[in-house]
């Protein structure tokens, strides 16, 4: 869904959309004669917020999340190609190079420094997802020309990218205001997102066993990942420390986690940064439209991912006996309270509901039907039911993550003990009410199982095997059906294979009647030779959702089992081409410097 910040934009002065690094800006004024006040760079920059930002309400898919039609990526294999690769445009650097390129234009070195540091702020996001795309790219910090010899330069190191990213980041923090503004980056986004890419940095290099050689990364020396990690853990902490910002809580451990997504107004305890929707401005994302309508490709959790959650005494769910045939009521009882406040479980009402609502399976792929992000049917302008037109803001960094962040990098660097533990994880799970963890914890079987758990020996070797096992558990759990997360997750983790594991849903037993929540009413009917006929009259069978085994509704052992909806689809990932997109085949042709990542062919032999 696209993101729109500003709604009204100084259109007189927007540079060009296109995403060629030559194109000429369409200015209808010249650079030379604008950016003379303090407005007009605001104006400028304005436009970063637009292009930028864009995150989902909902989750990527991955291991833990599904449709009922894979993405490209999930199926893998011969599904993608060096056709479809994505990311590859650089229009919104060019806006931030002619801005730095210009800016000076502004006598008021006050602002001029202010909104320096917001373009490089944005020059350090528009990087990190380059990064995390394709590796190695060209780092441009110039407004370049059509005839600039730069536009034919190969790609710069890792190394070198991320320097200059450090450097902008660090430019940031240190000029951006140190006061709360929840629509408008300040220091603790900036110190939030040099968290994010440099935790990011750190565990890629270490998890990929990447080797960079300082000759070619044209640097004197190349940083190791636990440099990054530092950087990562001292970024979080200055958050932390600095007292801006606490978790969002009302005192009521049951419902906080839930409402935190679903309301209208951003959290200023909790959004770090954020992106703002308005009915009256008309600005919408589909989120509720994502869990409540079919068409919007029937969103799921998996098994797999609800079997991470663990009980609400901090125990753990897998180590109960019989639990791989537990049917919905029962896996759901002493859980996690945000496995409740995530999905639909029994008892669930819509936020200001009247009623209970079960799993529908016409919404959800797998049976495990997401209710986070959902808002009240009175929301969004109120006098009714517009679920395609979601008003709940939406974060770009919220201080769970910077949390999660912290705990991650100290895990990682043998760093994390209980009073670090307690400054982190625990916040998260007092705010729900859930036993605290600990410093002691074991190594969890389900989580290191090739069948369910992570693969990359690197990690099978770690010395804090179960404290960053626990962390992972936790960032699962808290980041759920938010962006990217998980996805970019396995990509620094080298854990691609994990897509490769089965992406099951709910337990049944056979065909049958199923009182999902038992609450008295028939919520799903399961047969195989001859369609059950209903009174629809009967309050009993009112909202039942009638499936045929086989066609309707697949399971794992044919009659009886796991959903199954992937069953007939393969999803697999090439260990040695996946981790990154292919450079589109049309830049390498126009410039031939440009390497393509390893395992894509283009057919191009230069």
């Amino acid at each position: 869904m696209k993101k729109t910040i500003i709604a009204s934009l100084f259109v007189l002065l927007c540079v060009t959309s296109c995403d060629f690094l030559n194109e000429v800006p369409q200015d209808r004024l010249s650079p030379e004669s604008y950016f003379k006040t303090e407005t007009d760079l605001q104006l400028f920059t304005n436009r970063l917020y637009d292009n930028l930002l864009d995150k989902d309400a909902y989750e990527r898919q991955s291991d833990h999340c599904i449709h009922l039609n894979l993405s490209k990526e999930l199926h893998g294999g011969t599904f993608r190609t060096v056709n479809n690769g994505v990311g590859w445009n650089w229009g919104n650097l060019r806006r931030i190079n002619t801005f730095l390129a210009y800016s000076s234009n502004c006598q008021d070195e006050a602002a001029v420094a202010h909104y320096n540091a917001v373009a490089r702020f944005f020059r350090a996001f528009f990087y990190f997802e380059k990064v995390k795309a394709f590796g190695n790219v060209p780092w441009v910090e110039v407004e370049l020309g059509s005839e600039d010899e730069q536009l034919y330069a190969p790609r710069d190191s890792r190394e070198f990218v991320m320097q200059k990213m450090i450097e902008d980041i660090d430019y940031a923090i240190e000029n951006l205001p140190a006061s709360v503004s929840t629509f408008r980056v300040n220091k603790y986004a900036a110190l939030a997102l040099k968290a994010e890419f440099c935790l990011y940095e750190g565990t890629f290099r270490k998890y990929h066993s990447l080797k960079i050689d300082a000759s070619e990364a044209g640097v004197e020396q190349v940083n190791s990942y636990e440099f990054y990690l530092r950087e990562a853990a001292e970024a979080a902490e200055a958050v932390i420390d600095g007292g801006m910002y606490k978790l969002f809580s009302t005192g009521n451990p049951a419902e906080d986690y839930r409402t935190l997504f679903a309301q209208e107004d951003a959290s200023k305890d909790e959004y770090i940064l954020a992106i703002h929707f308005s009915y009256a401005a008309a600005i919408f994302n589909n989120s509720t439209a994502m869990a409540l309508l079919p068409a919007q490709g029937r969103l799921s959790a998996t098994r797999k991912f609800v079997n991470t959650y663990l009980m609400a005494d901090g125990s753990r769910f897998t180590d109960a006996a019989g639990y791989e045939t537990m049917e919905f009521y029962d896996e759901f009882q002493n859980r996690d309270p945000r496995l409740a406040q995530t999905l639909r479980a029994p008892g669930y009402r819509r936020i200001n509901g009247d009623r209970d609502l079960a799993p529908d399976l016409s919404c959800s792929a797998t049976g495990y039907h997401i209710a986070k992000w959902t808002m009240a049917a009175d929301a969004n302008g109120g006098d009714s039911d517009r679920v395609d037109r979601a008003t709940n803001d939406v974060p770009v960094y919220r201080y769970a993550e910077v949390l999660l962040n912290y705990a991650e990098a100290k895990a990682e660097l043998g760093e994390l003990g209980q009073a670090e533990i307690d400054k982190s994880i625990n916040k998260l799970r007092e705010r729900v009410g859930m036993a605290p963890m600990t410093v002691n914890v074991t190594a969890d079987p389900y989580l290191t199982n090739p069948e369910t758990g992570y693969l990359n020996p690197v990690l099978h070797s770690h010395p804090n095997l179960a404290l960053v096992l626990e962390v992972r558990r936790e960032r699962g759990v808290e980041l759920a059906q938010e962006g990217n997360f998980r996805w970019d997750d396995l990509m620094r983790w080298k854990e691609g294979k994990m897509i490769e594991q089965d992406m099951f849903g709910l337990y049944f037993p056979g065909e049958g009647e199923y009182d999902l929540d038992r609450n008295g009413t028939v919520d799903l009917s399961l047969y195989t030779e001859t369609k059950p006929k209903y009174d629809s009259k009967d309050p009993k069978y009112a909202d039942a959702v009638i499936l045929k085994i086989g066609s309707e509704i697949l399971l794992s052992e044919g009659t009886y089992g796991y959903v199954d909806p992937q069953q007939n689809s393969q999803h697999v990932f090439d260990e040695n081409r996946d981790y990154y997109y292919p450079i589109p085949s049309d830049e390498r042709s126009l410039n031939r410097n440009l390497t393509q990542n390893p395992g894509w062919d283009d057919g191009l032999d230069f």
